[in-house]
């Protein structure tokens, strides 16, 4: 069984930078505690003969194959824009920069 002490909890903290008080300490304390151990029991059961997986079934690409195909002219991209200005898409400013 791990224990994680206090200090430890604190010092994660520190490293997430979250403000951690005194009874959130002992609290969590506990609970990573119960965390670790449920990860540890995972990796007793893990055997050498079991290979590593990412899925339970086979996965397989669904996808289609990327075919080149001809792509709008930059009349026809700009002809459903509701505004244009020298031969780009005019958007609305978001930022309030300058011109």
């Amino acid at each position: 069984m791990s224990t994680i002490s206090r200090d430890e909890v604190a010092h994660l903290a520190g490293l997430a930078r979250l403000a951690v008080s005194e009874e959130e300490l002992e609290k969590f304390s506990g609970q990573l505690d119960v965390i670790l151990d449920a990860v540890a029991r995972v990796g007793e059961v893990a055997a050498d003969e079991i290979p590593p997986t990412s899925h339970a079934v086979p996965v397989t690409n669904v996808f289609r194959t990327d075919e080149v195909r001809q792509g709008l002219s930059r009349e026809q991209a700009l002809r459903s824009a509701p505004a244009t200005e020298e031969n780009r898409f005019r958007v609305p400013r978001i930022l309030n920069e300058e011109a």
